[in-house]
């Protein structure tokens, strides 16, 4: 009975580092890989890096970034880090005015 009272902090330790460090990252991982997943064409989005562009086209695991001066970038689907606004939704205000 004494050992499981040494263990017991040990476990709650356990159970509060993957409620408060492992499952929060693990959602967050999922979030990135599905707007990563989701990206189109005509998506403005920013890069890890900092720059902002717009998709210009998509292969499975690279993308190419139209910039602002009209050059072209390549960059792997990982280096995406957010999508700023969607063409999808910028389909959906235009048709709706």
């Amino acid at each position: 009975m004494q050992s499981l009272g040494g263990l017991l902090p040990i476990l709650l330790m356990f159970v509060l580092f993957y409620f408060l460090l492992i499952r929060p990252n693990q959602k967050r991982q999922k979030n990135v890989q599905m707007m990563q997943n989701n990206l189109s064409k005509g998506d403005k989005i920013v890069t890890i890096g900092g720059l902002h562009g717009i998709v210009d086209a998509i292969d499975e695991r690279q993308i190419v970034i139209k910039c602002g001066d009209g050059s072209r970038l390549t960059y792997d689907r990982s280096a995406i880090r957010e999508v700023v606004e969607s063409a999808a939704s910028t389909v959906t205000t235009q048709t709706a005015e």
